[in-house]
């Protein structure tokens, strides 16, 4: 084990307290110092869209404490402003330098900005703290007018279901034609745009807000199809950009986040790991291409591989590769996904769909399975992640294939699973 005395851990979010978790767990008996831009601990940001919003989950339940005493420092509502890693120095608002021995880089990412957003002041908000969800909450419980969503991603087409499920009328705008098409097949995406469409969200795709302007208690949108709308309030759900800008002139190589080698190291910097959103690493189940992976239980897995591999060493270190498993819940279907499906060019049904509802499309890369995704088909969404758990990763065909977990368990302390706040269906 590499001697360590102090670990600074860079973001307050899942992935940070994680990776102090795992520190602990393997015996680290240092200082642990956590700085993070957060005003509270890390929540369980899928419920941000769906239970919270909805009001089936209460902020007590959303909240995810540390599954142990970690005896660490807390530094909430504190941003990083720069890393000399030189110096090994972090350096934080007022001047400070915080020294460290070891770090762990778990920024995550920002909310991607609309131009022109900043006019809508106080009626606009993204969906990333439980501050923004709460204001989207007051907004709905006395709004008259429409409430717009701009993005029809997960975030974006979560939000639009949620909102119609507590009767509030919604617009959804998307430059795309179909839903979720950048993930979804050409079916699947048809068939997600007539679910909203069925259930009266309305829909306005293929265009894009040109001019924001507000009056009184409305928001106008000038969109460019040459309609225009007003709403009472504005989800700005346009994806996310990795929380960088801290390590820029630091050394590390930034794209599309900061890019790890495969044990989660950062390149070109010592004692350095990063985990989570904001991490770009080679999954060498899936192949040799650094990738980031912005989902729940990625943030989990990562924080503790990152923390595993910051005290064995660089040399001594195992690849970090996960099976990634995410999902979404719209206007009642259960949309499920295992493996990496962005990066299978060819989509091909595997299960036929059948008078239920349930389907499941298999993602293909040179004729090799890489992903799944499943509407209402959760039992063979999981057998087929379980099976990749235990296929020889792509990248090392001669490699015996790595010891892998249960692809539904989220660990905890010493074994123990960790307090798991998704539906029950997603812990078959």
């Amino acid at each position: 084990m590499v001697e360590l005395p102090r670990i600074v851990i860079v973001g307050a979010g899942l992935a940070g307290m994680c990776a102090a978790e795992r520190l602990r767990e393997l015996g680290f008996d240092g200082e642990i110092i956590i700085i993070g831009s957060e005003s509270t601990m890390p929540v369980y940001r899928p419920a941000l869209t769906k239970q919270f919003l909805t009001g089936e989950l209460g902020l007590k339940e959303i909240v995810t404490a540390p599954t142990h005493d970690l005896e660490a420092l807390w530094r909430l509502n504190t941003t990083a402003s720069q890393l000399d890693p030189k110096r090994r120095v972090v350096h934080l608002p007022g001047g400070e330098e915080l020294e460290y021995d070891g770090l762990v880089i778990a920024s995550g990412v920002e909310a991607r900005r609309l131009p022109g957003a900043m006019r809508a002041g106080s009626r606009v908000a993204v969906l990333r703290t439980i501050a923004d969800s709460k204001r989207l909450k007051q907004a709905l419980s006395s709004a008259r007018d429409p409430i717009a969503v701009i993005g029809t991603g997960f975030i974006g087409c979560e939000a639009a279901s949620s909102i119609r499920s507590l009767g509030q009328n919604v617009v959804l705008i998307g430059n795309s034609k179909l839903l979720m098409s950048n993930l979804l097949d050409a079916g699947h995406a048809q068939r997600l745009t007539e679910l909203h469409r069925k259930h009266r969200v309305q829909l306005q795709l293929g265009t894009r807000v040109e001019k924001w302007a507000t009056s009184g208690s409305q928001v106008h949108l000038r969109l460019s199809n040459g309609r225009q709308l007003d709403a009472a309030f504005v989800v700005a759900a346009a994806g996310s950009v990795p929380a960088v800008s801290w390590l820029r002139d630091s050394g590390a190589k930034l794209d599309n986040g900061v890019v790890c080698e495969p044990t989660c190291h950062v390149a070109g910097l010592d004692d350095v790991v990063a985990a989570g959103d904001v991490a770009s690493w080679p999954n060498l189940r899936f192949g040799t291409e650094p990738r980031r992976v912005e989902h729940w239980t990625n943030a989990i897995e990562m924080g503790r591989a990152a923390a595993e591999s910051l005290l064995t060493g660089r040399g001594s270190a195992t690849p970090f590769m996960p099976v990634p498993r995410f999902w979404s819940e719209q206007h009642g279907l259960r949309i499920q996904a295992a493996g990496m499906p962005a990066v299978g060019k060819e989509r091909e049904p595997i299960d036929p769909t059948t008078p239920g509802g349930h389907s499941l499309t298999g993602y293909y890369r040179d004729g090799e399975l890489v992903g799944v995704i499943g509407f209402d088909n959760s039992t063979a969404v999981l057998n087929h992640a379980k099976t990749f758990v235990d296929k020889t990763p792509l990248a090392h065909p001669g490699a015996q294939a790595p010891a892998g977990r249960a692809p539904d368990a989220a660990p905890g302390v010493a074994g123990k699973p960790r307090p798991d706040p998704r539906p029950e269906f997603l812990r078959v």
